[in-house]
């Protein structure tokens, strides 16, 4: 049942902290929560504790033992600490009772497999513990439970050690049998009890006196009574049984029989409607009045009680030499389906449980029972009624306090089957939640969306400094123009998803999309001393991703234009329904011109964000000076590399240090091409050459408004090139560019 499960559980978290358990129970794959009523395969404890001794690196021995003290109080927490108590006044009663308090669980966990014990009393206190079990290597509990029973209800210092350890072959289930010799001790705490006892003897003195005098007044009061046909007179009979003073009985008792009996055959077969007499050949010799109804067989003469019943309890074989091993053990025996009537063969066999008592005159076994019943519902269906058994018979308060009893189990269970289930959706709650809120996350800042949940109003907010990036994708007008919708959609989300992805690896704030432009911010809404930084790392890994995007229309990877000024804004959320969180000022529209007037596969700088990545590990080449809409002329930037970087560092992909040696060896060997113009110097990457002589001059462009091709007609080009070699180029080469 979950009930030991939950036991573990509450061992390893107690012991060993509830990390521990989480480890424990992601190793053997276990659900998250056992219900007490609710039976588990035997296979996932044991595979618990196999664990347990792994992580903690203990013996199984140890672990197990450990288990069987912690079970005990475990027990008495869960409210069985009184039932525990009163099973006997001494270890040897305990233990002896312990069969008989399983069988009464067993009333209410039906599926329970508990283990047997039984003991044998050996010379000078020792004994011996014979333990059977049908679960192999969980021998070490035992020692666990008893030694702390010994010490908790009887003040004994118990040591048990394993004599014996075999399957046993007569038995027909529970096979394991271990022996066990247990040794007690009084425990310290009880002798150092014993000085006071010695300082208060002369109190204990004048008690004995008085009860003397009391023994003298009560003999004068009893000496009258005459003498009854027994045989000690009734001042014996008193003697042996009180001890007057403390009210304690005295340890010689000795009982008194009658000549004859005084009950006749059918006054006692009446009486115990439910016993059987069997000779040591197991011949029914005598059976109860109800037990003969409920089994009609037994009414032949030369009955056996093994061709009627089968043992279920102790689990041995049907013969007398185990019932006299296990005189001590309370029996349950079955009838067998095949020796009842034709009629009666649907119904439930009949179960009795009680004792065997030896009669040494007659050398013949009494077999006193009572029927087992669990509920009022298995009485319904043997046929039977309260009337059947006997007034005095305890089982009619069981099967009624037990009826009471399911039902409340039943309740318990369905209590534990809601909270599961009220489990299971609040986690589910907790993860629709996280989605939710990593939803809004992505719609506002986090600081921004709490106080927007809490009802709050977001004031705006001015920020002296940051970064501003936007982006666009080159020709997207002609790319929309030639394919289908859905082919647009596709290629913008699996180019927005890369970039995306970028944001968490550097850090900055995506603040919107419109069609093909992407706008991002650094330093926004949480100011930072590196946004210009990480906004250039990220425009960098832009064009990574780019690259592996592809053209519908082309089959090529797709270029992008790309701006980045440095500045102040202002930010703050705007509008109630799908609020958003914009920036305002003219940093923003500075920024969009940085990349209108940007050129294909590049990275455009204002002149604000070139002093802000100046001498911060960063290849920047100066573009010039051109006309910028509503800005006038300004001197700006490109942004070719990151020197400190590779490129899968920048793309936040995991890399060795060969990868990072190689990547810094390739980029050493970047050219720069020089182009003159008409209007000056123009600096182009080996691999722009390309897509400028493919990609028209956009509007706003130095090149805007000028004659690039005047010298057509004469069949000479305009402009004239040279190759610049940076330091580390081994040999020079050129490149002819066409316009």
């Amino acid at each position: 049942y979950g009930f030991i499960n939950i036991c573990l559980q509450s061992l390893v978290t107690e012991k060993f902290g509830e990390e521990t358990w989480e480890q424990l129970k992601a190793a053997t794959e276990v659900q998250d929560a056992f219900m007490t009523y609710t039976v588990y395969d035997d296979a996932i404890t044991i595979k618990l504790i196999h664990e347990a001794c792994k992580i903690l690196g203990v013996s199984m021995e140890a672990i197990l033992k450990l288990f069987g003290e912690y079970f005990f109080k475990f027990c008495k927490v869960s409210g069985y600490d009184r039932m525990l108590r009163t099973l006997g006044g001494n270890l040897t009663e305990f233990i002896e009772n312990l069969d008989t308090l399983h069988s009464y669980l067993a009333l209410s966990y039906q599926e329970m497999n508990a283990p047997s014990f039984r003991v044998e009393r050996a010379v000078d206190g020792k004994m011996l513990l014979h333990y059977y079990s049908d679960r192999n290597g969980l021998c070490h509990i035992v020692p666990g439970i008893i030694e702390a029973v010994a010490k908790d209800f009887f003040a004994l210092d118990v040591t048990m050690e394993i004599l014996d350890r075999s399957e046993e072959v007569e038995r027909t289930g529970k096979k394991e049998h271990v022996v066990f010799l247990i040794v007690q001790k009084v425990c310290r705490k009880m002798r150092k009890a014993a000085p006071d006892r010695l300082r208060g003897s002369q109190d204990a003195h004048g008690e004995c006196q008085a009860r003397q005098a009391a023994l003298l007044r009560m003999k004068e009061r009893y000496s009258i009574i005459s003498a009854c046909p027994m045989k000690k007179s009734p001042w014996g009979v008193v003697k042996s049984i009180v001890m007057f003073g403390k009210e304690h009985l005295v340890n010689t008792f000795e009982p008194v029989y009658p000549e004859r009996l005084w009950i006749g055959e059918e006054t006692f077969c009446h009486a115990f409607p439910f016993h059987v007499v069997f000779d040591e050949s197991l011949r029914i010799k005598q059976a109860g009045v109800n037990i003969q109804r409920f089994v009609p067989g037994l009414q032949t003469q030369k009955a056996r009680l093994d061709e009627y019943f089968s043992i279920i309890h102790p689990q041995v074989t049907f013969n007398i030499f185990s019932i006299c091993k296990f005189i001590n053990c309370q029996f349950v025996l079955r009838t067998r389906r095949g020796m009842l009537p034709e009629t009666w063969r649907s119904r439930p066999r009949l179960e009795l449980r009680g004792q065997m008592i030896r009669m040494e005159s007659t050398r013949c076994f009494l077999y006193l029972c009572s029927p087992k019943l669990r509920s009022l519902q298995e009485l319904e269906e043997h046929g039977m009624h309260l009337s059947d058994i006997a007034p005095h018979d305890a089982t009619r308060d069981l099967i009624l306090l037990n009826q009471q009893r399911l039902a409340e189990m039943e309740l318990s269970r369905q209590l534990e089957r809601k909270k599961e289930e009220l489990q299971v959706l609040s986690r589910h709650l907790a993860i629709e939640k996280k989605k939710t809120e990593t939803l809004l996350y992505a719609m506002l800042p986090e600081h921004v969306a709490n106080q927007l949940k809490e009802g709050k109003k977001v004031a705006a907010g001015e920020f002296k400094t940051c970064t501003i990036l936007f982006s666009d994708v080159v020709t997207f007008t002609n790319i929309c123009a030639a394919c289908e919708p859905i082919q647009i959609v596709h290629m913008l989300n699996s180019m927005y998803s890369k970039f995306d992805r970028l944001t968490g690896v550097h850090e900055v704030y995506k603040v919107e999309t419109i069609g093909d432009a992407y706008m991002v911010v650094g330093g926004v809404p949480v100011p930072s001393g590196s946004h210009a930084q990480r906004v250039a790392n990220f425009a960098l890994g832009m064009r990574f991703s780019a690259k592996e995007v592809m053209n519908p229309v082309t089959g090529e990877p797709i270029q992008i234009r790309v701006g980045i000024h440095t500045g102040p804004v202002l930010a703050g959320v705007v509008g109630d329904k799908m609020p958003r969180y914009c920036l305002f000022g003219d940093t923003v529209n500075t920024a969009s011109r940085m990349e209108s007037h940007g050129l294909p596969d590049k990275v455009h700088l204002s002149p604000t964000a070139y002093r802000a990545l100046e001498n911060q590990g960063f290849e920047i080449i100066e573009r010039g000076e051109i006309e910028v809409k509503g800005k006038g002329k300004m001197t700006t930037y490109f942004l070719i590399q990151n020197l400190k970087a590779t490129e899968d560092e920048i793309m936040g992909r995991p890399t060795t240090q060969a990868d990072h040696q190689e990547a810094e060896a390739e980029g050493n060997h970047d050219r720069t091409l020089v182009v003159r113009n008409a209007d000056g110097w123009q600096l182009l990457s080996e691999g722009d050459t390309t897509g400028a002589s493919k990609e028209s001059t956009p509007v706003g462009s130095p090149g805007a408004g000028q004659e690039p091709v005047e010298a057509a007609g004469r069949g000479q080009p305009s402009v004239q090139t040279e190759t610049r070699r940076f330091p580390n180029d081994p040999v020079p080469s050129g490149f002819c560019v066409l316009f």
